[in-house]
């Protein structure tokens, strides 16, 4: 694998640098890429090739690619878009500036960067585009409205990208875990922080629930997986002869993909309303 290079966003912690980690472990030339310098810093210190990638930031995305495609030769094997972050909140107290930093983070961030290294990929006649998508890619669940939308409207971006890619030997593929070990729900619970006022909220006492399941940590939450279980699909989306449009991660995401095939709307919307 020495000479196949992968970039990597959102290597700060959880996914991002287990998958950053193990493709290094396995012979991949790692691109690890996080937002915040001192997070670079200690990915240097794990002796990864780290840089600098806010991908909420147009700059940011050119200096690093730039930066990369011009260490490897203008080359580019695989692409695995993990950034991102949820904003809780029912969908009635969400305002126009949460959903613009949800979606400039999950899917604006993801479509140029992805952009960017097409022309590339195309040039080689191969390439690996991985999409970190969720469970509530496809199967919408309450409170978390700027999240869902974000990662259904990334899946339509890659399904509709797949298409388009047929016949260039770059191929798309989606990821959707279920929950994971990571600061996934530490970030979540800072962003509802910032943006939703619970107390003149219709919603407030759902929001108590809602909050002490944001501050459960790890294996507190039931069918909670390492990242580790994310990064053996990675490696079959970068290694398999033709790769997967889907691989689902975790037993919600089973369950639920199932369920959404079988049960009426009305059937499973009374299931989901349950969660909180």
């Amino acid at each position: 694998m020495n000479d196949k290079s992968v970039l990597i966003t959102g290597c700060s912690s959880g996914i991002g640098l287990c998958c950053a980690e193990g493709l290094h472990k396995r012979g991949y030339r790692v691109f690890a890429t996080a937002r915040k310098p001192d997070d670079v810093t200690t990915l240097e210190e794990k002796g990864l090739e780290a840089y600098r990638l806010d991908v909420a930031d147009s700059a940011s995305i050119n200096e690093a690619i730039g930066t990369i495609l011009e260490i490897t030769g203008g080359k580019l094997y695989g692409l695995f878009n993990n950034a991102g972050f949820g904003q809780p909140g029912a969908v009635e107290d969400l305002s126009r500036e949460a959903i613009r930093e949800q979606f400039e983070t999950n899917v604006f961030g993801t479509l140029e960067l992805t952009n960017k290294v097409l022309p590339i990929m195309r040039q080689q006649g191969e390439g690996r585009v991985i999409i970190n998508s969720s469970v509530l890619g496809f199967a919408a669940m309450p409170y978390r409205g700027a999240y869902n939308s974000s990662k259904y409207a990334l899946e339509g971006l890659a399904d509709t990208l797949r298409l388009e890619l047929i016949g260039s030997g770059v191929y798309v593929s989606l990821v959707e875990p279920g929950p994971i070990s990571s600061r996934f729900r530490d970030n979540a619970y800072a962003m509802y922080l910032k943006h939703i006022k619970p107390e003149n909220s219709h919603h407030i006492k759902r929001y108590q629930g809602m909050e002490a399941r944001l501050l459960k940590q790890g294996a507190a939450v039931p069918f909670t997986l390492g990242p580790e279980a994310v990064l053996q699909r990675v490696i079959h989306a970068l290694e398999a002869k033709k790769p997967q449009a889907r691989y689902y991660v975790t037993f919600p995401t089973y369950l639920f993909g199932y369920l959404k095939r079988v049960l009426p709307t009305y059937w499973l919307d009374n299931l989901l309303k349950r969660i909180d």
